[in-house]
């Protein structure tokens, strides 16, 4: 029966007691400080235009635009070395310890995260997960433009089939697998698990765990 079984985790704010894009962002601007007009310009357009589309606040201000003009390669370089040398340090104990009872099992630990792929694949990399699902392109070449065209972008209910197909494709039974969340965002995901388990959650998310039976944890570095 563990074949069957995977554990679907989301990354900042559930295995991460930080923001691993916020981190690179802000990284990414001392470095080169006049992204950060650029940046910040980029990402309002985005949030307005993403707006007149008629995405909800939470999308809209979710765009890429803070990343416009940066190369894949410059992400690349930056989250390996960020994730290394810092992030790491932000994972509770008890999340690796959770991951390593996973493991122990026999299940797979798959990371499935909004975060910007370069980033999410460097802390999943660290974190020994066995797949990782982060913002992106399929091709991942040139420059960012700040649009997210063209990405698979698992984010609130578009979590929902990456985890579908990452089952069907591992033979997996999403009644016998886990799903870890931190927020309403990770709920649509959760729920498809037969395991919800919510982690740090906020009163919403509280309220709805206990009125459904999930188990709560708590993780803080």
């Amino acid at each position: 029966m563990t074949g069957q079984i995977a554990a679907y985790f989301d990354l900042d704010g559930t295995l991460l007691d930080a923001s691993s894009e916020k981190t690179l962002t802000a990284h990414l601007g001392l470095k080169r400080p006049w992204r950060i007009p650029l940046g910040a310009t980029m990402w309002t357009l985005g949030f307005i235009g993403n707006l007149l589309r008629g995405r909800s606040v939470y999308d809209a201000a979710r765009n890429r635009g803070h990343f416009c003009l940066a190369s894949w390669n410059v992400l690349e370089h930056y989250s390996n070395q960020i994730a290394e040398q810092n992030l790491i340090n932000k994972v509770p104990e008890e999340a690796l310890d959770c991951i390593s009872w996973h493991k122990n099992q026999g299940h797979r630990v798959v990371l499935v995260t909004a975060t910007i792929a370069p980033m999410a694949e460097a802390m999943g990399n660290l974190l020994g997960m066995d797949t990782i699902y982060g913002c992106g392109p399929e091709l991942r070449a040139g420059k960012l433009s700040g649009s997210e065209k063209g990405w698979s972008v698992p984010r609130r209910k578009g979590k929902v089939p990456v985890v579908e197909k990452d089952a069907k494709d591992n033979n997996h039974e999403l009644s016998q697998c886990y799903g870890y969340g931190n927020t309403m965002a990770d709920t649509w995901f959760m729920k498809i698990t037969g395991n919800p388990i919510a982690v740090n959650p906020g009163k919403t998310m509280k309220s709805m765990a206990d009125a459904n039976g999930w188990e709560c944890k708590t993780w803080k570095v």
